[in-house]
């Protein structure tokens, strides 16, 4: 790591379920990953703002749709929400739910997280 990388925070299931994509899109989401570690932009991603304010979605595109929800806006870290295999065009509620339940656990967990 780096002198000005973030540390990643995996909340709930969010790493086992980035380990089980296919190696193609786990590499890919690594990679995204990352560049928003080192404060950089991920190369396809879009706000999710259904889940909270400052969460995005990097968008994986390896042997199938995969997303990876994140917030980077603090200092401290970035904490990963949750991670999945998208099989229709519009992201499930249930997706959307879990994501902003980890999110509100981030500011009860660490100093400085997410309200």
């Amino acid at each position: 790591m780096s002198q000005h990388e973030k540390p990643l925070h995996w909340l709930g299931t969010s790493h086992a379920a980035v380990q089980r994509f296919p190696e193609a899109a786990r590499r890919l989401a690594g990679y995204e990953l990352g560049l928003v570690q080192e404060g950089e932009e991920p190369t396809d991603w879009r706000p999710m703002t259904a889940v909270g304010p400052g969460v995005r979605e990097i968008r994986v595109h390896a042997g199938g749709e995969f997303r990876v929800l994140y917030v980077a806006q603090f200092e401290d870290a970035v904490f990963v929400l949750h991670a999945f295999e998208k099989k229709t065009r519009k992201t499930r509620q249930a997706d959307i739910e879990l994501a902003r339940s980890r999110l509100r656990s981030v500011g009860r967990r660490f100093p400085g997280g997410a309200q």
